[in-house]
């Protein structure tokens, strides 16, 4: 397939056709979990900015990762599901040039995101006395937007994986990615640039962010170890359980698809992994976050009892 005529092209898009009894269970579910997905995050999102209780930097970051859940699996899960139960199942050049920037772009920012989280988190257990004036509106408007706009510009050169030749049509896969674009190219296509972008991507996107994140813990272990009082270690490790399992669950899925090596890829496997970060993830982001959290809750009953006021 050349470049210059790929946009004229429409790509299949395998899924699960040698399942077509799975792909049925697999519509209902992923369309209720899409349901969740888009409830709990629009709701988290909504709640951080209506109530002034939750106007502090860890909701406002919150509210950021609510509102990059709610894009990556728009962007996502409604043709995942149209091509669930369609004979034909297509998708774009366009599209699917779109899906595989969007991916990059958005995964991105939750590696940052999560980071930036960390940090904060980092500030309010180390070094309580400072938090307020360090982790002030301006710096907090800072780390979120140097987030979004680093992760976008990361995510440009990787994206460029569409412009190589490939050679057919067919994406055994459930929507379009880059690591699954690659296995495309045309025999005797000299790929390696594309994929030591992958790698330095990666690297950049997943392990860098995620060393960060682990030594901002061990820092915050010790400050917590040093707390004389068992109420107050508690306290302290609460306000971080709910960061600790999204961090784990979103980078361990994230490593295995894009920092593993070649020998171990399957198609089915990465199919799997994918619906777990690409459905699974974001709608257990604000049941994590929400689960015995009392300023949520109260918030939630705040705002449930003004519309029945109402």
């Amino acid at each position: 397939m050349d470049s210059r005529n790929i946009t004229f092209f429409t790509f299949i898009l395998l899924g699960f056709s040698a399942h077509p009894q799975l792909e049925i269970v697999l519509f209902a579910v992923v369309s209720v979990v899409y349901g969740v997905t888009l409830l709990g995050n629009v709701s988290l999102l909504l709640l951080t900015c209506l109530d002034s209780r939750l106007h502090t930097p860890m909701y406002f970051f919150l509210g950021n990762l609510a509102f990059l859940n709610v894009c990556y699996t728009s962007a996502v899960v409604p043709k995942m599901l149209i091509n669930f139960l369609a004979a034909r199942k297509t998708i774009s050049y366009h599209l699917c040039a779109a899906q595989v920037y969007i991916t990059l772009f958005l995964g991105a920012a939750e590696c940052l995101l999560l980071l930036v989280m960390a940090f904060d988190r980092y500030v309010a257990i180390c070094n309580p006395l400072h938090y307020v004036t360090t982790m002030n509106k301006s710096t907090c408007l800072s780390l979120a937007l140097g987030a979004w706009v680093g992760s976008f510009l990361m995510a440009v050169v990787p994206s460029l994986t569409m412009n190589q030749s490939l050679c057919g049509s067919t994406i055994d896969h459930l929507f379009c990615e880059a690591p699954v674009l690659l296995q495309l190219a045309c025999p005797g296509d000299d790929t390696s640039v594309n994929k030591t972008m992958m790698v330095a991507g990666g690297t950049f996107t997943l392990l860098v962010p995620f060393v960060l994140i682990l030594l901002s813990y061990v820092h915050i272990i010790v400050a917590v170890l040093r707390i004389s009082s068992a109420d107050g270690k508690r306290k302290a490790f609460s306000t971080c359980s709910a960061h600790i399992t999204v961090v784990t669950i979103y980078y361990g899925s994230g490593m295995f698809m894009y920092m593993r090596p070649k020998a171990s890829y399957s198609a089915e496997k990465d199919k799997l992994i994918s619906l777990f970060y690409s459905v699974i993830n974001p709608m257990l982001n604000p049941i994590i976050y929400s689960l015995r959290n009392n300023d949520v809750n109260e918030a939630l009953r705040k705002v449930l009892g003004r519309t029945k006021a109402a």
